[in-house]
């Protein structure tokens, strides 16, 4: 599977090895100091959340940032609102308190779910682009070109309507495909493809695979297998590369 490390061609400076982390059970157990790990600061990942959000679309790639931390790879992470932080309500009734709001300067990843695709009046991607707010920030966000994007299930469609992806190509959960066809978006049949600072992964279980991808290009493939191997997880098909 290609590696691609966007972010080590783009950040510059003094080594700095992870410190502090914790050690997960049996396999788990720190790396070995690589060159990815040298950096000034851990790979910073914002997780946004909002009212209607797919449970799975959240918590799956949680999991593996969790696993990547616990396994002593440098990486930070946090849940992120587009508005005043406070409790969101996400799809199947999970409360889920986010103490954060979204901050494009403190973040190397932004990390987009979807939900509420078929809720247009309803909870969910519809009524966040109905506001306005969040779209706005993602359109600023995405200026920066550090800054990677990675939309999966339908926050694909929310980066599109936003007018994030325009014509860069990109996949989305089965069911909304012909949607973003519709509207015009280079729709691949991929379950994650990656092109550079913006990477999408299709729904709902597949935003793991595109969160496992993330760890690849950021820590190298040993480290991808022994943070599946940590989850019992095997990822499936191959990553679409589409970029450079």
């Amino acid at each position: 599977m290609p590696e691609v490390n966007r972010r080590n061609a783009l950040l510059s400076g003094a080594a700095l090895a992870a410190t502090g982390a914790t050690t997960a059970p049996a396999a788990a157990t720190a790396p070995a100091t690589s060159p990815q790990e040298q950096k000034h600061h851990p790979l910073r990942v914002h997780v946004v959340v909002f009212d209607g959000v797919e449970e799975l679309d959240v918590f799956g790639p949680l999991q593996v940032l969790g696993a990547t931390a616990a396994m002593g790879f440098p990486v930070a992470y946090r849940l992120v609102t587009g508005g005043r932080p406070g409790t969101v309500s996400a799809r199947f009734g999970t409360r889920i308190d986010v103490p954060d709001a979204f901050d494009p300067a403190e973040a190397d990843v932004l990390v987009v779910p979807g939900g509420g695709f078929r809720l247009r009046n309803g909870p969910g991607i519809w009524a966040e682009l109905k506001d306005g707010h969040l779209p706005r920030l993602l359109r600023e966000a995405a200026a920066d070109e550090r800054l990677t994007l990675y939309g999966l299930c339908t926050g694909v469609v929310l980066l599109h309507e936003a007018g994030v992806i325009r014509n860069r190509p990109c996949t989305t959960h089965t069911g909304a495909k012909q949607y973003l066809r519709d509207q015009g978006a280079d729709v691949r049949d991929a379950r994650v493809l990656d092109d550079g600072n913006l990477v999408c992964a299709g729904g709902v279980s597949a935003g793991i695979d595109g969160a496992l991808h993330l760890m690849e290009r950021e820590f190298g493939s040993e480290a991808a297998a022994r943070i599946e191997r940590y989850l019992e997880f095997e990822r499936r098909g191959t990553v679409l590369v589409t970029s450079g």
